[in-house]
């Protein structure tokens, strides 16, 4: 009985970690830098908590995604939330909804200077997504909230 308790809360230890999400303060320096250095294909949202549509996108968004990471597909969710909400807000809404891709929280606050580093479309709405595939040197940028079949889509543009 002894030995069940102990390999009980190994078992508990080793799943708490592997549920456990921390967030990466960057510069928008650095988000460039990730896509200029990129060599598989990428997907970067940005997002917020407070969004309701990109609380709406990212419900389906990992989900959608899962199959295309066998093909090499990495996603990269960045939050563009308020900083008193970096780490634990963001962390906590990633961990109570589940997702597993890497987070990022944008330590910038000026929209005229960051936007357009990204894409000179993005009109400082959100969410955004940006897919890229440097093997094929394609580029696309989504600057509005993707509906599950648009995802879908965008997915399969993005690796085929």
């Amino acid at each position: 009985m002894k030995y069940f308790f102990v390999l009980l809360l190994l078992v508990a230890c080793t799943c708490s970690t592997t549920q456990a999400q921390t967030v990466t303060k960057v510069k928008i320096t650095e988000v460039v830098a990730m896509i200029d250095s990129a060599t598989t294909p990428l997907v970067i949202n940005f997002w917020a908590t407070w969004c309701g549509p990109c609380v709406r996108e990212l419900r389906y968004f990992e989900k959608v995604i899962q199959p295309f990471k066998a093909q090499g597909v990495k996603v990269v969710l960045v939050s563009l939330d308020y900083p008193d909400e970096f780490p634990k807000g963001i962390t906590d809404f990633a961990k109570n909804n589940g997702y597993t891709s890497e987070l990022l929280w944008l330590n910038e606050s000026d929209p005229t200077y960051f936007c357009p580093k990204i894409d000179p479309k993005w009109e400082a709405s959100i969410p955004v997504t940006l897919m890229i595939n440097p093997a094929k040197k394609y580029r696309q940028f989504y600057n509005t909230q993707l509906l599950e079949t648009q995802l879908k889509l965008a997915l399969q543009q993005l690796v085929q």
